[in-house]
């Protein structure tokens, strides 16, 4: 925690020299690294994330105006104030201080508030931009979370994770709720299998013989600012309708690919049979789709669609659940090995990251060049397993490195993707660190 002490004393002299006055109390909310489980939280299925060291933290001071001042340590994104009553959040730039408002608006909104006080705040934020360790979301829990406090009220870990997963669509990124839901359910020590409907955290114990270790691309990808990642959500979703209308199942009500899978009651790997004989390889049209439901062009724009997805000519429905269905069974697969714990599990692991990497590269096409070339240093280095972990489409790599082989994988890794190219100039220990799992949010009171 020594280092959280310096972080914090720091904080209160900046907020100090900006507000001219103390913080009364003070907000951490954790990144995380997802190990295994790509892109299915928003499909329904479990992910096995860990919550990393890296942080969002937030100084706070109550105050009797109505407004709501937000600054930031760093330079580069600009100080804020709006009308605590008055949230404006604008879903066409994604600017750092409009994930604070999706926090703060989340909770105003399921407290059904509307005379709320003012707040300064000064946010330092320590996780990488844009390299899939969600920082932003870091961001939305930590605001959701200062908020509560600001207010005196209380709610459960689960609840704070559900409001805050819902309150991160105000921006428009129709994630799935993993990034929230291991920042505050997170626990030191232990890796944790997130499941939905209903929201639960089970321990998931990792192997004792192996690091995992974050390797940074050095590529930024903004979820929210590009199309990829919605345009995924809604081909997942139209999978979905179609699989379960050739299943003679109420398709208009099934919006994920797990409850086609829950309303027929069968296997993951039944439903990747299914997949294979329902869904071409081909792309569809729009023009496919609405035959294939029986529905028009208007309908489908309208009803279906979302507003960023609705000029889309192209969809890949059967590479999309080809991928949702072996990466939750790889989830499961994970879980289980981890707690039967066989002579060869650091290689058993590892043998499902990298399958998982193969499916997110070419069934669900969010690798990028970099990325690849790094899972290939990863694993010539000594990782037993490497894949892309968040979004994709940059950011970061996540590796199963035994433990006796850090040291040189370290400088190894070091020397041949960083150090041969500009990429250096990135800080080290934001670009390749060993990591362990870290616990989730917590408010500390000014002493």
């Amino acid at each position: 925690m020594p280092i959280l002490c310096d972080r914090l004393l720091k904080l209160k002299e900046m907020f100090n020299s900006k507000f001219g006055s103390v913080p009364k109390f003070y907000v951490r909310a954790p990144g995380r690294v997802n190990i295994i489980g790509e892109h299915i939280d928003y499909c329904g299925y479990s992910v096995l994330p860990v919550a990393v060291e890296q942080d969002m933290l937030i100084a706070v001071e109550p105050v009797k105006t109505h407004v709501l001042q937000l600054a930031n340590t760093n330079p580069l994104y600009p100080d804020f104030s709006t009308s605590a009553n008055n949230i404006q959040i604008d879903k066409t730039k994604p600017l750092w201080h409009n994930y604070f408002l999706c926090g703060f608006k989340g909770i105003q909104e399921h407290f059904g508030l509307s005379d709320l006080t003012g707040m300064n705040c000064l946010v330092d934020g320590n996780i990488p931009p844009s390299s899939g360790l969600s920082s932003s979301s870091a961001l939305v829990c930590c605001a959701g979370l200062v908020t509560l406090t600001v207010l005196g009220m209380n709610l459960s870990k689960v609840e704070l994770a559900e409001i805050c997963a819902k309150s991160e669509h105000y921006i428009g990124t129709e994630g799935g709720g993993m990034d929230q839901s291991i920042s505050f359910l997170a626990e030191e020590g232990t890796a944790k299998l997130i499941e939905f409907s209903p929201l639960r955290a089970t321990d998931v114990k990792l192997p004792s013989g192996a690091v995992f270790v974050i390797a940074n691309s050095c590529v930024e990808m903004n979820k929210a600012a590009t199309s990829h990642f919605n345009i995924r959500v809604m081909e997942c979703r139209l999978a979905a309708k179609l699989l379960a209308k050739h299943k003679c199942l109420p398709w208009e009500e099934v919006l994920r690919l797990e409850e086609v899978q829950a309303k027929l009651g069968v296997s993951l790997e039944e439903m990747l049979l299914i997949t294979e004989d329902t869904l071409h390889s081909e792309p569809y049209g729009p023009e496919e789709i609405c035959r294939c439901l029986g529905i028009s062009l208007q309908e489908l724009k309208t009803q279906i669609l979302s507003p960023n997805t609705q000029d889309v000519l192209t969809f890949k429905l059967y590479q999309r659940a080809k991928h949702v269905y072996s990466e939750a069974a790889r989830v499961l697969q994970f879980k289980k090995i981890c707690e039967e714990a066989p002579d060869n599990t650091v290689q058993l692991l590892g043998e499902l990251m990298n399958q998982s990497h193969v499916s997110c590269r070419d069934m669900y096409e969010c690798s990028c060049p970099e990325l690849d070339q790094l899972v290939d240093i990863c694993r010539k280095f000594g990782a037993q397993g490497s894949r892309l972990t968040g979004a994709g489409w940059g950011g970061c790599t996540v590796s199963i490195v035994p433990a006796d082989k850090l040291s040189s994988f370290l400088a190894n890794v070091h020397e041949v993707y960083y150090q041969r190219s500009n990429r250096s100039l990135v800080p080290e220990k934001q670009s390749l660190f060993a990591t362990k799992p870290g616990g989730g949010a917590l408010v500390f009171l000014e002493a």
